[in-house]
């Protein structure tokens, strides 16, 4: 197969092959209680089911924990760097709107429209991201009450970083949105082309 291997194209050939397309660790993990990988790995006298098992249940405390951290560093960025430096920013442009209002009147709308119209696009980001972070904190907290770690190796892969991903959507849009002197972090064009 010489095709992207994150695509369907991938799925539908490693279906085809019998192959498995495990998508997240915690379900990548569950091989080893496969009755098959035990006997294969007992037969070859690499570790006894019970060891396996106890592998097993290292990985699953090892992605959660990972994934705590992430969760909690990535919540942290948002509340404490990424939302108040947009609010800063849209305010900046507020007075700009205002000031044109002042100038033009009844009439600032013309002259101001590119102003709200943006004004609109940042309002509509910074909210989504607003009500994603504190989900996602939510779900956090409520994951961390569950004490088996494969249920809870499940639940963070689940109802946690499945969020990751929205959350950077609407951060990285903002991040092109946002005049780079109220940006609190480098941005990706500055870590990817540094001067």
């Amino acid at each position: 197969f010489e095709g992207n291997g994150y695509s369907d194209d991938w799925v539908k050939e490693a279906k085809k092959r019998g192959l498995s397309n495990l998508k997240d660790t915690p379900r990548a993990l569950e091989v080893y209680e496969r009755k098959e990988v035990q006997r294969l790995f007992a037969d070859l006298g690499i570790l006894s089911p019970v060891e396996l098992h106890a592998r097993q249940e290292i990985e699953f405390e090892n992605y959660i924990m990972k994934l705590q951290i992430e969760a909690r560093v990535l919540g942290d960025l948002m509340i404490n760097h990424v939302i108040p430096a947009t609010v800063k920013y849209q305010n900046e442009l507020i007075k700009n709107v205002q000031g044109l209002k002042d100038i033009f009147g009844a009439k600032y709308k013309e002259h101001a429209s590119t102003q709200i119209s943006f004004l609109e696009k940042i309002s509509r980001h910074l909210i989504a991201l607003d009500e994603l972070v504190h989900k996602m904190i939510k779900n956090r907290k409520k994951v961390n009450q569950i004490e088996d770690s494969k249920k809870k190796a499940f639940a963070y892969c689940d109802e946690v970083k499945s969020m990751f991903d929205d959350i950077k959507y609407h951060c990285d849009k903002l991040e092109m949105m946002v005049d780079d002197e109220y940006w609190p972090l480098p941005k990706l064009r500055e870590i990817l082309f540094t001067k």
